[in-house]
């Protein structure tokens, strides 16, 4: 594997299926669309941050860490999963959620994602800033720093784009898996899209298949930031993993594809695009997508295809990243 001299911890129940919904290509009338299913990694649910932790949980081993701090938003799919990352390799586990979404009811505070990092015994912290990444960050340096004047070895896992994105490695290996997958199911895909919000699942496929000889495009669709935003973001960290993975070709412009189109409001925010993706997903397929990622990636899947933009694309593969316990933080879905 292209990862091999990272350290790593094991965590995800990989490989994923590939899928092809038969159901949703046919309503759609379009392209045939196959689903990864990152959403079955195991782990409190699964989900994307399986692969993405088993490299930050690979250095905080090495580096004989006793817990793990980490931040994002309430309804995260990141902390949830890190919670049990850390519980699986006995550790203690702190996380910090941040004020992201406005007006939601308390089933969003309260069921769900929250739940669960309750339930898994995780002490929470709260950060009143929901778009400060590098503040938010800052601040579990900070309590790292307490906790190792209490004797503690912290190893705190890091959002904002300037830090080292060690998760992408986990979308490299899927890059590797699912080239795999397609040659031995002797499907020809002609397109990958993903939700594209830090970025690292995003990069880490496009390093991975280039850096593998794919030129298959990969379209993010963005679920936090505005697509000028989310460019530099993306293409930045893509060179950057490509490098690390010791790749000597060139990521280029034109191999970061993105669209914002079913964005608005913002993040974990609904609109009529993302409700009729999410039902359309579970009516035609009993396939479970939530708000935050994986029903607004489906949404901008349905965009895309609609427009005619991805006209000439036979079969398009889309990644399921998870996020399911979210759907209990939207009680107005179901009316």
């Amino acid at each position: 594997m292209l990862t091999d001299k990272f350290p790593r911890a094991i965590l995800a129940h990989t490989p994923t299926p590939i899928e092809h919904l038969k159901n949703l290509s046919r309503e759609l009338g379009g392209p045939e669309i196959w689903v990864k299913r990152d959403d079955n990694t195991g782990l409190a649910f699964g989900g994307n941050k399986a692969r993405q932790l088993e490299y930050y949980m690979g250095e905080a081993v090495e580096q004989g860490a006793d817990t793990i701090l980490i931040t994002s938003a309430v309804q995260s799919n990141y902390l949830r999963s890190a919670v049990a990352a850390a519980r699986k390799y006995a550790m203690d586990v702190e996380v910090q959620l941040e004020e992201r979404v406005p007006d939601r009811p308390e089933e969003y505070y309260r069921s769900g994602n929250p739940y669960l990092m309750r339930l898994m015994g995780a002490k929470l912290h709260s950060y009143p800033v929901g778009e400060d990444e590098e503040g938010a960050d800052n601040a579990m340096f900070e309590r790292a720093e307490e906790l190792k004047k209490e004797g503690k070895n912290a190893y705190v896992v890091p959002l904002a784009g300037t830090h080292t994105p060690l998760g992408a490695f986990g979308y490299v290996d899927c890059a590797e898996e699912l080239l795999g997958q397609i040659k031995e199911q002797t499907i020809d895909i002609d397109l990958v899209v993903t939700a594209s919000g830090s970025g690292t699942t995003h990069t880490g496929l496009v390093a991975g298949l280039r850096a593998l000889g794919s030129q298959v495009p990969v379209y993010g669709i963005c679920v936090r930031r505005d697509k000028n935003a989310q460019f530099d973001r993306v293409f930045d960290k893509s060179k950057l993993v490509a490098e690390m993975i010791g790749w000597d070709g060139e990521i280029v412009a034109d191999d970061i594809k993105l669209t914002d189109a079913t964005l608005a409001p913002g993040y974990g925010q609904l609109n009529p695009a993302v409700k009729e993706a999410i039902n359309l997903a579970a009516k035609s397929e009993g396939l479970l997508v939530d708000p935050v990622y994986t029903g607004k990636a489906l949404a901008g899947l349905i965009q895309l295809i609609r427009t005619g933009e991805v006209a000439d694309k036979k079969r398009i593969l889309f990644i399921h990243t998870g996020g399911t316990p979210a759907l209990f933080g939207y009680p107005e879905l179901v009316e």
